[in-house]
Formats: structure tokens, C-alpha cells, sequence
């Protein structure tokens, strides 16, 4: 069960807001998926949230006004899921709780936390990592050691751990989560994660490390696995610089090794379109060059995608758009795989799924064209 209502006044939108190009609703359902819960569903009020997390795998628990503004507790929600489950004639006798907000979710713990609560080992499971950390809390007579003597500062190997609870998720058995409508009860115990994936957003600093720390974090392999490939050309085809001369005529660079990997590509059936903002001749010749189509002086490009996808029967969660402005980012949103190129916005690399390693202009069209090409041969990059 994953609670996740509309309404964040922190981080607008926060629960659909994208990290790593996925939303993080979509996060916790496919780290849910992945831990080998057969029965996701996501709790919510908002037609966003819902949809993404349809889109994802799971499925859909209406939650009430009543219990989804700034003051209602998850316990609430999961309560009246439960009577949902239950009218349908379902009665789980574990229940996962997981929060979108945590989005380096690992599923190999959260399968290890269900284990053990389906095996009876304990009543509540929570995540948390271990800490050494000295803490303090301040006090009219100024502050104060909480777990240790100020004045005995011992090594660390001689120091009790502790564990900091990270939020991501709670395993309960269901009957005497229940009865005590909290959820610690019973026989709790520690499921240990790691420290490094333990980012709770609840502000935009937040937001924007879990967006940093994406690339590092995320396991799948570097592959795109798509049926199309779709590039803006300025910025991706080339480093975003032109030549001029006297007549106003201009030149741009580009990679050879872009050529070899689009030809690749029409040699796989891949299709191959340039999306581009601009209208200009060297747009023009160069998708003559690679014999691709291409699509130019384009003001809506969301719109100019939707329909050639359309045209093609490409579905939109099979095609990779490839962008390094803020004017791609309406194309990025439409598909399953919005890629940027290592030197794009930071915005643009704030939506993307993929972050290539390569520029515009050296090689990020080539790039994209190997991992393309690699899922379709089954290989992977970790």
C-alpha cells in the first residue's frame, strides 16, 4: 500500500515529481513490484498520482477528502484501505507500507522485511540504517549529550550503534495493525538499509539531491529499450554553437560517430526522427545525410511527437526522445524514456530517466544508438 495525496504544499506535485525521469509514485510501485508483492496499490485523491501509478503496475484505492489533507496520518489511509480490501474480500495478513517520498526504495530489504513478518518473526518492521552519530538536544541550560556522557568521548568501534528509522517503508501483520491503528505494535524489528539510499524529500533541497544522487543510486542497466528513437538536433546533434559568416549563413559541428550509430540503427528497423525548433537548412541536409525523417520549425513539439508516434503505432512508453533544452521538455514528458545529454539544462537532466555521459555534438547521438541497440541484444551496462 503505498498512501500519496494531491495537495503537497512543500514541493508542488511532489508525489508525481520526477526523479531519475520517473515519477516517484511510479518509484515506490515498481520498487513494491520488483520486492515480489503481487498486489500494489497506491491510496490517493489526485488524478496525477493515479495515473502514474496505473501507468506503473499498480492499482487504485480512492482516498476520501476526509482523510487526505495536510492533517490526516498514513495509519488513516491504510485503515480505509483495508476496509476496501476487505469489501472486496480480501484480508492480506501482511501489509507493506510504503512512502513515494523515499524514492532509492531497494526491493532485496523490503522482501526481507515481508519474509520475516509473514513468517512471524516479528508483528512490525521498519527500515532503518545504522548510525554513530553523537545527539544532542538543546535545553534552557544549553545543550545536552541525548545518547552519550559529553564528557567521555569514546572510538567509535567502542560506541553502541543506532538505527535512524528512513521512512521508506513498514511491514505490518495486518490484525494487530488493527486493532493497536498505529504502526508499531507488537514484536518490532529493524530491517537494515542502507544510509546512502536513505533520502526522504520534503522540500525542493531535497528534491533536487534525490535528483542528483539518481544516477549513482539506480541500478537498472544503461540500456534503452524502445521501439524509436526521437532527437532534437541543436544541442544534441551538434554542441550548440554555430558558425556565422559575412552572408548570414550558418554552419554547425558534428559527430561522425553519430552517423555510424544512426545508420546502425536503420540497419536494427529502428526508427530514427530529428524534432527540431529551428528551421534550417543544415537540419535539413543532415537528416538527408543519415536518411531520417525530420520535423522542422516545430512550436509544439509534444503535439508534432504525439502524432508521429500515432502515424507509426509506436507506443509513447516504447520511444526514447533524446533533448538538452527546455523547450523538450513537453516531448520528454509524453515518452517512457526521456534521455538528456551530459551538458543539457538542469532541468532537462532533472526529467530524464537517462542521463547520457556524452555531449552534444561528441557523440551522445552514437551513445543513445548503443543502448538502444543493446537492449535489443539482451546486453547491459550496470
Amino acid at each position: 500500500m503505498i498512501p500519496a495525496r494531491g495537495g503537497s504544499k512543500g514541493v508542488p506535485g511532489k508525489n508525481v515529481a520526477p526523479v531519475g525521469g520517473v515519477p516517484l509514485v511510479a518509484r515506490a510501485v515498481r520498487a513494491a513490484l520488483a520486492a515480489g508483492i503481487a498486489d500494489v496499490r497506491v491510496s490517493t485523491d489526485d488524478a496525477a498520482i493515479a495515473a502514474a501509478a496505473e501507468a506503473a503496475g499498480a492499482r487504485l484505492i480512492e482516498r476520501p477528502a476526509a482523510i487526505a489533507g495536510d492533517t490526516a496520518s498514513s495509519e488513516s489511509a491504510l485503515l480505509h484501505a483495508l476496509d476496501v480490501l476487505a469489501a472486496e474480500g480480501v484480508e492480506p495478513t501482511v501489509l507493506a507500507f510504503l512512502q513515494a517520498t523515499s524514492p532509492f526504495i531497494e526491493p532485496a530489504p523490503l522482501a526481507r522485511a515481508v519474509r520475516r513478518a509473514l513468517d512471524g518473526e516479528a508483528d512490525s518492521v521498519l527500515s532503518a540504517f545504522e548510525t554513530y552519530a553523537f545527539l544532542w538536544r538543546r535545553g534552557e541550560d544549553g545543550a545536552a549529550g541525548v545518547n552519550h556522557d559529553a564528557s567521555f568521548r569514546p572510538r567509535r568501534q567502542e560506541r553502541e550503534p543506532h538505527f535512524q528509522e528512513t521512512g521508506a517503508f513498514y511491514v505490518l501483520r495486518t490484525a494487530g495493525f488493527r486493532e493497536a491503528g498505529f504502526r508499531f505494535f507488537g514484536r518490532v524489528a529493524i530491517e537494515e538499509v542502507s544510509a546512502t539510499r536513505a533520502v526522504e524529500i520534503d522540500d525542493a533541497h531535497e528534491l533536487g539531491l534525490a535528483r542528483a544522487l539518481a544516477p549513482l543510486l539506480d541500478e537498472a542497466p544503461r540500456t534503452l529499450p524502445v521501439d524509436a528513437l526521437v532527437t532534437d538536433f541543436d544541442g544534441v546533434h551538434t554542441d550548440d554553437a554555430a558558425l556565422v559568416d559575412a552572408d548570414g549563413r550558418e554552419s554547425v559541428r558534428v559527430s561522425r560517430a553519430d552517423g555510424m550509430g544512426v545508420e546502425r540503427l536503420r540497419a536494427a528497423g529502428v526508427p530514427v526522427l530529428i524534432l527540431s525548433k529551428e528551421r534550417n537548412g543544415v537540419v535539413g541536409a543532415r537528416a538527408a545525410k543519415l536518411r531520417v525523417e525530420v520535423l522542422q520549425a516545430v512550436d509544439d513539439k509534444a503535439a508534432a511527437l504525439t502524432a508521429w508516434l500515432a502515424d507509426r503505432g509506436v507506443d509513447p512508453a516504447r520511444c526514447a526522445y533524446v533533448g538538452n533544452d527546455v523547450n523538450d521538455l513537453g516531448a520528454m514528458a509524453l515518452v517512457g524514456w526521456p534521455v538528456a545529454v551530459a551538458d543539457a539544462h538542469p532541468a532537462v537532466q532533472a526529467a530524464a530517466r537517462l542521463v547520457l555521459r556524452r555531449r552534444g555534438g561528441h557523440g551522445a547521438v552514437r551513445e543513445a544508438a548503443e543502448l538502444v541497440l543493446a537492449a535489443r541484444n539482451g546486453e547491459g551496462e550496470a
